[in-house]
This record gives C-alpha cells, sequence and structure tokens, in this order.
C-alpha cells in the first residue's frame, strides 16, 4: 500500500471518529442530561412552556441544599398579569398569564425571602421570574415582591414566598404539583397555601380593596341590587336584567366558610326558580366578572353591591 493511500485511510478514520463523537454529543443534549452545575430543562414535557419532567431529588420534593451558584437554568418567561383560578379542592390559587398553577416550597422562607430550590430542583420547579408579574383585582400588589437568587436573577415572591412552576402541568388548571414531597403546595392569593379552607356554597373571599366579601361556590363575587327589597319580598332584577345579572344558586348551610348561617335563606322568584338570599336580600353574581377577587361590577349604576360576611352590602368603590 502506497504512502499516499496509508494516510488518506487514516485521515478518514479520524474523520469518522469526530462525526461520532460530535453526533453522541448531540444525542445526550437532546435527551435532557443535565447535572447540578449545569442544569438544563429537560424539555420532554407537553406544558406551554416547554419545560419537562424530572424523575430526581426536585420530583420527590426538591433540595435543600440552598442556591448554591452554578449557571442558572434556561430563563423562564414572564408570569405577565397573575389570575385567581378557582379550583374545586383548593379555592382560589394563583396562577399566571396562561392559567399556569404557581407554587410555593415549605424549604423556602418568607421573612426573609430566600429560595432553596436549585440545581434538580429548579429543573422540575422552573422558577418564575419577578420581571413582568403584575397583580389582578383579587391579589393585593403590595403581596408581590421579588427575592435575588445566587445567580443574579430576580425571582416574584407571593407574600414574600418564592414562587415556581411545575414540569408536570401541562395546562391551565393544572395543579399536579399540590402536595409533592409533602413540601410543595399551590399559592393563595396572600402568599400562604392553598387548599387550608375548602370552597363552600357560599364563602368568605378577603378582597384587597373591599375587606371581606361573599363569594359563591365558584369563586365569583355576589352583589345585592338596590331594586329588591328583603320585607316584603321584592325583585326589581328581571327579564333583560337577568342576562347581566345571574340569580346566585342556592346553599346547603352545612357547605358554608366564614358566614353564619342563620344568614343564608332560599327565595322563590316570580318565575318559580329558587335565588340564594343572604340576610334576606336575594343574591347575584355579575357576567362581567371573569374570575375570584374580580368586583367589576361593584357601584354599578349605583345600585349594586357586594355583600360582607355580616350580609350587608358594601359600598366602598374601588
Amino acid at each position: 500500500m502506497s504512502t499516499r493511500r496509508r494516510a488518506g485511510l487514516a485521515a478518514a478514520a479520524v474523520a469518522t471518529l469526530a462525526l461520532t463523537a460530535a453526533c453522541g454529543s448531540s444525542t445526550e443534549q437532546s435527551a435532557g442530561t443535565a447535572t447540578a452545575d449545569n442544569v438544563q430543562p429537560a424539555g420532554q414535557g407537553t406544558s406551554d412552556y416547554g419545560y419537562g419532567s424530572s424523575g430526581g431529588a426536585g420530583g420527590a420534593g426538591g433540595q435543600a441544599g440552598g442556591d448554591t451558584g452554578g449557571k442558572a437554568p434556561q430563563a423562564a418567561p414572564s408570569a405577565g398579569k397573575l389570575a385567581l383560578h378557582q379550583d374545586t379542592e383548593l379555592g382560589p390559587v394563583v396562577t399566571d398569564a396562561k392559567g399556569m398553577t404557581l407554587y410555593r416550597f415549605d424549604k423556602d422562607t418568607a421573612d426573609p425571602s430566600k429560595s432553596n430550590c436549585s440545581g434538580s430542583c429548579a429543573t422540575t420547579w422552573p422558577v418564575v421570574p419577578a420581571d413582568g408579574a403584575t397583580a389582578p383585582a383579587g391579589i393585593d400588589k403590595s403581596k408581590l415582591g421579588s427575592v435575588t437568587r445566587a445567580d443574579g436573577t430576580k425571582q416574584l415572591t407571593v407574600g414574600g414566598w418564592p414562587a415556581y412552576r411545575y414540569a408536570k402541568d401541562t395546562k391551565p388548571g393544572d395543579t399536579k404539583g399540590q402536595g409533592v414531597g409533602g413540601t410543595w403546595n399551590a399559592l393563595a392569593a396572600d402568599g400562604k397555601k392553598a387548599g387550608a379552607q375548602k370552597p363552600g356554597d357560599v364563602s368568605v373571599f378577603d378582597h384587597p380593596q373591599l375587606g371581606s366579601i361573599l363569594v359563591d361556590g365558584m369563586g365569583r363575587t355576589l352583589y345585592r341590587f338596590n331594586k329588591d327589597s328583603a320585607w316584603p319580598m321584592k325583585f326589581g332584577c328581571n327579564d333583560a336584567c337577568l342576562d347581566t345579572w345571574k340569580p346566585a344558586k342556592p346553599a346547603d348551610r352545612s357547605k358554608l366558610n366564614g358566614i353564619a348561617p342563620k344568614l343564608i335563606s332560599t327565595v322563590t322568584r316570580p318565575d318559580g326558580t329558587r335565588q340564594l338570599a343572604v340576610d334576606c336580600w336575594p343574591v347575584y353574581w355579575f357576567t362581567g366578572d371573569k374570575q375570584p377577587g374580580d368586583i367589576n361590577g361593584q357601584g354599578k349604576m349605583g345600585l349594586w353591591f357586594a355583600v360582607s360576611k355580616e350580609g350587608k352590602k358594601i359600598t366602598t368603590t374601588p
């Protein structure tokens, strides 16, 4: 074999080996391989944000070793304008603008705010950036803040608690992270753990502008109408009015949260339908309210008002 041919074969072998090594690296990277010092989102999930799920310590409740530095995970999208979603088991939970549930971690601290979720934990529980996050009507804007992580990024806090998404939540309203590892919980509007009080047919909601107001089982604000009357019973909202203001459904007195059962009763409308009454006043929900905490009906035409836990109308206007 000539010297020239031997040199050509050697060069081809080296090129083949280099190509094989490069393909191997590419395959490993696409599989989401990461180390604690170089964390990347797994990228295998189907959520709106493309986060994958991790079977490591984060999935079992996260690591408690603190934010020890290293390279930060891929930047997560802004939460945008937060929202409140009424979960049938947990009540109002905080979500981002796309409806994805936000969580808190028991191994973090709120005073002072500190995140103890890093490494693989932050892959399974992506950090919510503070930039661009704003509060809806049902969340006191003073409850929103930020904490600077070891990598210099700012993480959103709610009531002092650092906020996270969960990689296994794949669609708006999912709460698959609730109770994971006994340390993860969906966030309530004040930063506390959601679900501390189960939703009732009628419950009390602590509104940042109006104080304690009554809501129905869907978390919708309840209103009373000045043209109705409690005694003698009179209904001033009829016909086209009912397209906008819907009579609230009667409540089971055994399923109340924060209101005295004696204030709850049922009245019968002229068309025979039964309606919830609070302190003998018929109450309604407003079609213009889209989420828990909305009070778009408050003070409408100077006739519609939210109801306090004592059954009185609240005349404060936002």
